[in-house]
């Protein structure tokens, strides 16, 4: 999707989308970073539209949830944080009776100057979080994430072999410059990596005069296949099926848990007699 800073807007599309997943027969609906709101000047801090996760606005992507029997996963939500200056950036799982299921909020920020002269120093309006989340869901156990936590691949080993989690979520809004050079490389990597589904829900298109997001929202599999992928430009759904069954044959074969414990025990073993 391509979010602007009308919040109404954002809903109706998201809206839209679930309707799509509704009638695809899909189990749950990922929706990207900034789904919704993604401010258009320095005027539009997200701190000033932040809310609870208690607030109005989520309770109407509650009720969007339970209205199509959908899990959501709410991929970077502005959540009043700390301060009046800044935020929490927030990934929420929704069951599909609206409940809670888990939150996880962003713990590695984006504060880098990218080619092409754009600076982001997230944080300046963002508190960053302190701890992993996963959860259980009918599509197996997520291991939660957001955007720029995709380059720090220790994260995803945490949710995978210490977590248990089968499908990792990246949803993000990375920039055309970043997207264009890393982000396919770096989803696969961390679904060949974990051996685990990689679902990347991603901004897309123009979001405004000064913001042109990369797109290619796209789930992988734990061998590294894409199996469904967008555009850089295109509103809608990527629809691919979750087989719990693949992601156990592909660790059976290539044991690298076991062999990630063997090694680490060397590597202690080898330490101890230096």
């Amino acid at each position: 999707m391509t979010s602007t800073h009308d919040q109404e807007h954002n809903l109706g599309v998201c809206s839209q989308l679930a309707a799509q997943a509704s009638e695809a027969g899909c189990r749950m609906l990922c929706l990207p970073e900034c789904f919704a709101f993604m401010g258009d000047s320095s005027m539009q801090s997200p701190a000033t539209v932040a809310q609870p996760l208690n607030g109005p606005l989520m309770s109407r992507y509650k009720q969007l949830a339970r209205d199509n029997g959908l899990w959501l996963s709410l991929g970077g939500f502005q959540e009043a944080g700390p301060d009046a200056d800044h935020i929490h950036n927030c990934h929420i799982i929704i069951k599909a009776n609206g409940e809670t299921a888990a939150t996880y909020r962003k713990i590695h920020l984006c504060d880098v100057e990218v080619p092409g002269g754009q600076v982001w120093k997230e944080s300046s309006f963002t508190s960053p979080g302190c701890s992993t989340t996963v959860c259980e869901s009918p599509v197996g156990k997520l291991g939660l994430s957001v955007c720029y936590d995709l380059r720090f691949p220790q994260l995803y080993q945490e949710l995978r072999f210490r977590g248990g989690a089968d499908v990792l979520l990246i949803p993000s809004a990375f920039t055309k410059p970043t997207g264009s050079a890393h982000f396919e490389l770096l989803l696969r990597s961390r679904a060949i990596e974990c051996q685990c589904y990689v679902i990347a829900a991603a901004q897309a298109g123009q979001n405004h005069a000064n913001r042109q997001s990369w797109g290619h929202s796209c789930v992988i599999d734990p061998w590294g296949k894409v199996l469904a992928r967008m555009d850089d430009k295109e509103t809608g759904i990527a629809v691919a099926e979750i087989d719990s069954k693949y992601v156990a044959d592909i660790r059976k074969r290539m044991p690298i848990a076991t062999h990630r414990s063997a090694g680490r025990s060397s590597l202690m073993k080898g330490g101890e007699s230096l």
